[in-house]
């Protein structure tokens, strides 16, 4: 049996938009149906970020930390943030030291009596503005060590950008599913299309169950009981 030999299909922009009107039962003509369809698409990867944890979405970054300063601003590129730990002396592979950094709420941050207490920080909180996110350490750190946060984030998923040849910022495994999400939403939008609705939306929403049930960790979990109020 013959076979290709390769695993790189993928499509381009051009071709998510070609597909997606061609499910509408659709041509794409005029220069306004692409700009149309693009903002759409656009408008595709805003949702698919509002419905939880992407996998291929996840990053890492570190900010340098100065004694003094309890306050930092995180990627422009997170929209949520996932965990974080404090490096201890992170040139230094013989000193080097990670541990925790527990999450709290900006009311229990506020409740701290003393935020100007000045130690290695245990604590954060997220402040989430309109524009970057900024990470809040307590205790402010203290002139003693040097630190390093390291924190995982969710990152946005980049624009359809203006090139009909880029390719969308998605792994291939999700590209049926795009099609059919930027479907829906075309039709939604076209007269002619909208019989089409009952059709696509549900097997959008088959191909999204799919692939977000696929796209998860699969290393195991425990959970251990609070059995401290027994004592």
């Amino acid at each position: 049996m013959a076979t290709s030999g390769t695993t790189a299909f993928t499509l381009d922009i051009g071709d998510v938009l070609e597909e997606a009107y061609e499910l509408c039962g659709m041509e794409m003509r005029t220069g306004y149906d692409f700009k149309s369809a693009k903002r759409a698409l656009n408008l595709v990867f805003l949702e698919w970020q509002n419905k939880g944890l992407n996998l291929w979405t996840l990053d890492q970054g570190t900010i340098a930390v100065t004694a003094g300063t309890n306050t930092y601003t995180l990627a422009t590129s997170a929209i949520d943030f996932i965990d974080a730990f404090i490096r201890t002396d992170a040139s230094d592979i013989t000193k080097q030291l990670d541990q925790r950094l527990t999450r709290i709420s900006r009311t229990e941050y506020n409740h701290q009596s003393n935020k100007l207490t000045r130690s290695k920080p245990t604590q954060f909180f997220i402040d989430k503005n309109t524009g970057a996110h900024s990470i809040i350490l307590w205790a402010t750190p203290d002139d003693a060590k040097t630190y390093t946060i390291v924190y995982d984030y969710v990152k946005r998923i980049q624009d359809a950008g203006i090139t009909a040849a880029n390719n969308p910022d998605v792994p291939a495994r999700y590209l049926p599913c795009l099609t059919y999400a930027l479907a829906f939403n075309i039709a939604c939008k076209s007269p002619s299309a909208q019989p089409m609705i009952p059709m696509i939306k549900a097997r959008y929403d088959e191909l999204w169950k799919d692939v977000s049930e696929a796209d998860r960790e699969r290393s195991n979990v425990k959970f251990v009981p609070d059995l401290s109020y027994m004592n």
